[in-house]
């Protein structure tokens, strides 16, 4: 089995590091699901920056789950340095905590998102239920695989492109309640992240249509080649800021702090950047988007502050406990 399958049904948080040599420091990244190959990668590009920069040798190791999951494991004690998320909520999570800044968006530019993603689809060889846009995703028959908004921002996020696009058309909120509701009503099984999702639609073989990071669906575009999958660009999709912040808690306590930020400031240079497109992670420089335009092809985007106000307000009203989707998909069901 190729080694990408292996990473799809690999346990939900697993470490990865990249040793120095006898490394003077070591930061944990805690992170989402997918993000898993990008930042073995780009961990090794640090600690080889690092290393001609300071002189000093570094370790960094890595874990990933789903991004609530590992929020809420960070805030019971996980001592993560920093922390590399897909939405704003969860970081705002540890703030609300005292475990990163109150302040956290002003430390880095960008609201401290160096990159970002949206959400695209991939169905299988040949497209057999012709899926186009979101309309089909309600059509009787699909099948939609999909991570459960409450547990990962992978599914809070395919959750709000989805209600999005109805907006985006000129639809009303009504409306767009009602497409969301068939939507779920066509989902067998919410996966625990994307990585599971991967997991569910390409091992399992369940559904017709994966929604997911634009990143997770260019990686398995890559592995599999043209012919066996292919990725769908809607007509419209959302904008998923991944931002970063450094945990305050751990770094006073590890006196790490220059390290922490040094790792997240590594991001945002042009080898960063880089990395995080050739990974089909949306680079925030102009000029390395451009260069990897066959990968980023163009899309009508919204932001999550057009139809939602903020993920915080979104969070209130969609994802917490009673909120609209626990009717929706409770009606779904």
């Amino acid at each position: 089995m190729k080694a990408f399958l292996s990473a799809v049904v690999a346990a939900s948080a697993v470490m990865f590091a990249v040793p120095g040599q006898a490394a003077e420091t070591t930061l944990l990244n805690v992170s989402y699901d997918v993000a898993r190959e990008f930042y073995k990668d780009l961990n090794a590009a640090f600690v080889e920056h690092y290393k001609q920069a300071t002189g000093k040798d570094i370790e960094v190791q890595q874990s990933h789950a789903g991004s609530s999951a590992q929020a809420r494991a960070v805030a019971e004690g996980l001592e993560a340095d920093v922390v590399t998320m897909n939405t704003t909520t969860d970081v705002d999570f540890l703030a609300s905590k005292g475990i990163v800044a109150q302040d956290w968006r002003q430390k880095f530019p960008n609201n401290a998102a160096p990159t970002t993603s949206t959400m695209l689809f991939l169905v299988r060889e040949g497209n057999p239920k012709g899926i186009k846009d979101w309309d089909d995703l309600v059509k009787p028959g699909v099948q939609v695989v999909v991570v459960n908004p409450k547990t990962g921002g992978n599914g809070r996020l395919a959750y709000l492109a989805a209600w999005g696009s109805v907006l985006n058309k000129g639809g009303t909120p009504e409306q767009a309640q009602q497409f969301v509701a068939n939507l779920y009503k066509n989902v067998p099984v919410l996966a625990r992240g994307g990585r599971d999702a991967t997991g569910i639609f390409l091992q399992r073989n369940i559904g017709d249509v994966l929604i997911t990071f634009e990143s997770e669906v260019v990686s398995v575009e890559r592995e599999f080649g043209k012919g066996k999958v292919q990725a769908i660009h809607p007509s419209a999709s959302i904008v998923a800021e991944n931002p970063v912040a450094v945990v305050e808690r751990t770094v006073a306590k590890k006196g790490s702090a220059d390290q922490a930020r040094a790792y997240l400031e590594f991001l945002y240079t042009p080898s960063g950047q880089e990395i995080a497109a050739k990974h089909g992670i949306r680079p925030r420089l102009e000029s390395v988007l451009q260069k990897h335009a066959e990968t980023f092809k163009p899309l009508k985007l919204f932001t999550v502050e057009e139809y939602f106000g903020s993920l915080t307000e979104a969070q209130k009203v969609h994802f917490n406990d009673g909120g609209l989707f626990d009717k929706l998909y409770t009606v779904g069901k």
